[in-house]
């Protein structure tokens, strides 16, 4: 297994991100940006959700 297809195990699927923004929006009262921007700076998530609120923050951010 070489290291970029380790890396790519790594990054949210696209269905994983339309899911956690949906999923933050619910929590955060219909504002998952600002949402996944708190739980960010909170800090206390594994590498996989870090990696995932990036992504929709990434996301959000272009939309």
């Amino acid at each position: 297994m070489g290291i970029f297809s380790w890396l790519d195990g790594l990054a949210p699927s696209a269905a994983e991100i339309r899911a956690e923004v949906w999923k933050l929006g619910a929590r955060h009262r219909g504002e998952p940006l600002e949402g996944a921007l708190q739980e960010l700076k909170a800090g206390g998530t594994t590498t996989a959700q870090t990696a995932l609120l990036r992504a929709c923050v990434q996301q959000l951010r272009r939309a």
